[in-house]
């Protein structure tokens, strides 16, 4: 089941949605997309789905006379003690929205002290979660989430792992070489979705994309049961495009 990369990763252009957040913010009686252009030096035409994406996600408004102002997302981000809540809450019902378009049980994974912890996930009766039959912390040679993680990590932070979870054999469908593990992860396009096909557990299939925030490893997921496997394809390209606002929140 190929995957045909994406022209750009979904995390090249948040660097270009917060120059323009940044100039936005400057101007508090509101900016044009033609002023917001000139200061940021981005064509119209990419300026147009930045801005796009960012009013869908409440970042930003506009307003009668069409110029842009802070949206209410961006001020309860940077309301202080809030916070951390009103960033949980965002990507809580960014997850939720995007489970319901993909039509998949998704995650948020990030390699915290050297683990695999999934931070928060959005499923639904018509949308399960996976069965962590086994500890996704001791399964990410096997798991889209894990193999996503480990591609962001270099080869001592690899072994380091996996001398503290060994590799084992999950279904007839894991890799259990090291050599075999880290020649896949290598050879892995940073725009395209890490796949797993059965290889965590039988009944399922997964896909996974990294979310880069920083110096922050971490990624966004998605499971569907094998009788949907038919749909991973769509449902990975989806998620790889969808990804730009979760990375936004991370960032900021």
């Amino acid at each position: 089941m190929a995957l045909k990369p994406e022209p750009t990763a979904p995390f090249h252009s948040v660097q270009y949605a917060l120059r323009v957040l940044e100039t936005v913010s400057r101007h508090g009686g509101g900016v044009t997309d033609a002023q917001i252009a000139r200061e940021t030096g981005l064509p119209i035409a990419h300026l147009s789905s930045l801005l796009l994406m960012l009013r869908r996600e409440g970042y930003v408004e506009q307003v009668a006379d069409g110029a842009y102002v802070v949206g209410d997302s961006l001020v309860l981000l940077g309301s202080g003690l809030t916070r951390r809540e009103a960033l949980k809450a965002k990507l809580q019902e960014t997850l939720t929205e995007l489970r319901d378009s993909v039509g998949a049980a998704v995650y948020i994974s990030r390699y915290i002290d050297g683990e695999v912890k999934i931070t928060q996930f959005a499923d639904g009766p018509r949308t399960p979660k996976v069965n962590e039959w086994v500890d996704f912390r001791s399964a990410a040679h096997a798991s889209a989430v894990g193999k996503c993680l480990l591609t962001q990590l270099d080869q001592n932070g690899r072994r380091d792992h996996l001398s503290r979870h060994k590799i084992a054999r999950l279904t007839s469908r894991t890799i259990t070489s090291e050599r075999i593990l880290f020649s896949k992860l290598d050879s892995q396009p940073a725009t395209v979705p890490v796949l797993d096909l059965q290889e965590y557990a039988v009944g399922t299939v997964c896909a996974a994309v990294p979310l880069t925030a920083g110096a922050s490893v971490g990624c966004l997921a998605l499971s569907l049961p094998i009788e949907h496997a038919h749909r991973l394809r769509a449902a990975a390209d989806t998620l790889n495009r969808r990804a730009a606002p979760v990375v936004l929140s991370l960032a900021l």
